[in-house]
């Protein structure tokens, strides 16, 4: 589909949304975990669909679209087919589940596709998934803190975006997927973006998009499974590789899912650029000591690897994740706790290590 760019006040109108004031309390970052009995969780990791981007979707004639089939609504990313029930949408059922599983404050983003996938409406894109985001932590400041997007195919549009997000919409980190409409987030290209988030002192979290391997992981349904591992462990290892980190080391990079698999192959690479002399030849350690810098969420079924990131990475660096809607909060929590840790080592990774990061 030929696209036109579109303004912001137009294009929302287009797509029937209406332009909602960001609330005063959000603009003065009112959120204070601090202030909250312990204990208490910090979901660094949970998403809903914007309902304002479902409706633009459903308009649009080429990927991404949205359709209903049976009743069932359905998001159509080439050959890659996921539901979106009304829960994926729902406010008031995510406020329930936290507050089931003990959940104080959650950082909230949209799901993909971000606005990378919009063409030259990637700005405007932005800026509604962004207000979106905004308007549901102003209703409840107490409860959510928000994580912007960006339409990276646009640098300029994408600095603007960030500083709006960061200073008048009192967002609290940046939500980077692991391609950027098939480019990986390592270019140099996207570099002074990741330089203005060192330099607002927000953190950067990785995320999942639809995965550049999802040809070879479609069979069996594997592509949730196998394709958003790949694609994190191929993102974070290219961002590693790449010396960002001793380009810009106060950058505060986060991996979800425990690192894809990053952690459990990260000794062949080092091997491979120590020993062997394959890879860059300028970066200053190996790459296993920059895996150690960033952080990872918890997001694991598995309490063996959350065990084995907690040998790895140290608590220090690691962070509760729930990734709801689609894993339960519950799961995630009563795995973590199965490691019986030390009670303090257990409330930096529900909590501690989160009030740090975002500075709540």
């Amino acid at each position: 589909m030929k696209t036109t760019p579109l303004n912001r006040r137009n294009f929302l109108a287009a797509s029937g949304v209406a332009l909602a004031a960001v609330p005063a309390a959000l603009q003065r970052n009112e959120v204070r975990a601090a202030t909250l009995p312990a204990p208490f969780k910090i979901d660094c990791q949970s998403h809903l669909f914007a309902p304002e981007l479902i409706a633009l979707m459903e308009k649009r004639t080429t990927d991404p679209t949205v359709f209903t089939k049976d009743g069932t609504r359905y998001l159509k990313m080439g050959d890659w087919l996921r539901k979106v029930p009304p829960l994926y949408l729902d406010v008031d059922a995510k406020l329930a589940t936290m507050d089931a599983a003990g959940i104080a404050l959650t950082a909230l983003s949209i799901n993909d596709p971000g606005p990378e996938w919009f063409g030259a409406d990637g700005p405007a894109v932005a800026q509604m998934a962004n207000d979106f985001v905004a308007g549901v932590v102003g209703k409840h400041p107490t409860r959510f803190f928000g994580l912007c997007v960006l339409p990276w195919q646009d640098v300029r549009a994408s600095l603007a975006e960030l500083d709006r997000c960061v200073q008048k919409l009192g967002m609290k980190g940046l939500l980077l997927y692991t391609n950027l409409g098939g480019r990986f987030p390592d270019e140099p290209e996207f570099r002074p973006v990741l330089a203005r988030a060192v330099e607002l002192d927000i953190p950067v979290l990785l995320h999942p998009a639809k995965p550049l391997t999802t040809e070879f992981v479609k069979g069996y349904e594997m592509t949730s499974t196998l394709g958003n591992m790949f694609d994190n462990t191929i993102a974070l290892t290219r961002l590693l590789m790449s010396g960002i980190l001793d380009e810009l080391p106060k950058l505060k990079l986060v991996c979800p899912h425990l690192g894809g698999t990053l952690p459990y192959i990260v000794g062949r690479l080092d091997h491979q650029v120590t020993v062997l002399k394959r890879g860059p030849r300028n970066l200053k350690r190996a790459p296993s000591d920059y895996l150690r810098q960033i952080w990872l969420d918890i997001v694991s079924p598995l309490p063996l690897a959350m065990k084995f990131g907690v040998e790895f990475m140290g608590v220090d660096r690691l962070l509760y994740a729930s990734d709801h809607p689609w894993v339960e909060p519950q799961l995630i929590s009563d795995g973590l706790r199965s490691l019986k840790l030390p009670a303090a080592d257990e409330a930096k990774i529900f909590r501690g290590n989160a009030q740090k990061l975002f500075r709540l």
